[in-house]
């Protein structure tokens, strides 16, 4: 991902500008690194199937962060701030822009705090993505001619705030109870002690 400084010819990145006090509020909430959505509920609220998010798990470009399972038998359980790197994926490949650069995209969002991705708008000329943080940028951008769409994550932020409000969710620090007469259970009950 390019962000102002970084794009040979884009726009300087401006420490000192005010962030996008018109685009973004600073109304989005803590969030609980223990609690997860199992991939289902993740697709649901992403967008995605849930082949894609199977597959981008195995690949790497997005793994669950709450519980990432190591066999079978454990759901992996997908953050808050995934599902919603989720969502932005999926826009993005629906604006045509290339699953190389989406993975270019997804690790510079990764070393971003929570916080800040609220105040990123992401911008494309459906080759490259470019990394936002004022409204000086998006406007340089738009006037250099890179720009040709963006994403306001603030506001797929709380778009997925309001999806997943009625959505289930699960605490990772929560022990999976097995259920005595569970034949599948016992096998591995048995199989452990053995």
């Amino acid at each position: 991902m390019n962000a102002g400084a970084d794009v040979p010819g884009g726009p300087a990145t401006r420490h000192d500008a005010p962030s996008q006090g018109l685009l973004f509020t600073d109304d989005t909430v803590a969030l609980d690194d223990t609690v997860g959505y199992r991939g289902p509920t993740a697709c649901g609220a992403a967008g995605v199937t849930y082949r894609q998010l199977d597959y981008w798990a195995r690949t790497g470009l997005l793994q669950p962060s709450v519980r990432n399972p190591s066999g079978s038998g454990t759901q992996r359980l997908y953050s808050f701030r995934d599902i919603l790197v989720l969502k932005i994926i999926k826009r993005l490949l629906d604006t045509g822009v290339s699953l190389q650069q989406i993975r270019v995209a997804v690790t510079a969002l990764r070393e971003r705090g929570v916080q800040d991705l609220a105040h990123i708008t992401l911008m494309s000329d459906g080759a490259s993505v470019y990394e936002c943080t004022s409204d000086d940028e998006v406007i340089d951008l738009v006037r250099g001619g890179q720009g040709v769409f963006g994403i306001a994550v603030g506001s797929v932020w709380r778009e997925v705030e309001g999806q997943l409000a009625a959505l289930p969710s699960e605490r990772a620090d929560v022990v999976e109870v097995e259920h005595p007469g569970d034949e599948l259970s016992l096998r591995r009950r048995a199989r452990k002690t053995s």
